[in-house]
């Protein structure tokens, strides 16, 4: 049986400059454990390239979607709710105030 290959998504979680991240901050039991741990990665790291908050999110949303394809579902529900704590964190609405818009319907006639 030929070995498992590696990761390209493991390889970017390590090296890349969005973030210097504390080790184990994906498998916290705490929304808000990860969305902290991710701020002060954040915050002190000088390998990112944009401004905190979007380097947290970028690397939380980088490891629901490609690194942590073996999520189980309780982990991702964590993780889901830390883009909502993160956002907290940093003062910004959250995602579900975001304006959209509504198509206004006529009312439909009672007789056709």
């Amino acid at each position: 049986m030929a070995k498992r290959a590696k990761r390209w998504s493991a390889r970017v979680m390590r090296t890349s400059d969005a973030l210097d991240l504390e080790h184990g901050v994906f498998t916290k039991r705490s929304p808000r454990a990860v969305a902290r741990s991710l701020k002060r990665s954040a915050e002190h790291s000088r390998r990112r390239k944009s401004a905190p908050f979007r380097s947290a999110m970028s690397m939380l949303n980088f490891h629901i979607n490609r690194g942590g394809k073996g999520l189980s579902r309780s982990q991702r529900k964590v993780l889901e709710a830390a883009k909502g704590e993160l956002r907290k964190l940093y003062g910004r609405k959250p995602s579900h105030a975001r304006k959209t818009h509504t198509r206004t319907r006529a009312p439909k006639s009672a007789t056709r």
